[in-house]
């Protein structure tokens, strides 16, 4: 379930286009018969799929949840300091 849901869910204009360059590196190798296209292929092809960026599972992406611990109102406290 949880990979059903990673996979339709939350497509951005960075996972579309991984897709996109993985869909192209992907024709490339098998037009040129080039080994190495294919591995950057299937490389851009699992972020995508994933929803993986540069740093692992959404290293680089900005948290989606924004609201944690709003209503809680911390007390600070402070402490002065003199100088001599």
């Amino acid at each position: 379930m949880i990979a059903k849901e990673i996979l339709l869910t939350n497509w951005h204009v960075m996972r579309w286009l991984r897709l996109g360059m993985g869909l192209y590196a992907t024709t490339v190798a098998f037009q040129m018969h080039d080994p190495l296209s294919g591995i950057i292929a299937a490389i851009f092809l699992f972020q995508a799929i994933t929803n993986t960026g540069c740093c692992g599972a959404n290293g680089c992406a900005v948290p989606t949840s924004t609201k944690k611990n709003l209503d809680k109102i911390e007390e600070v406290e402070f402490e002065e300091l003199k100088a001599k």
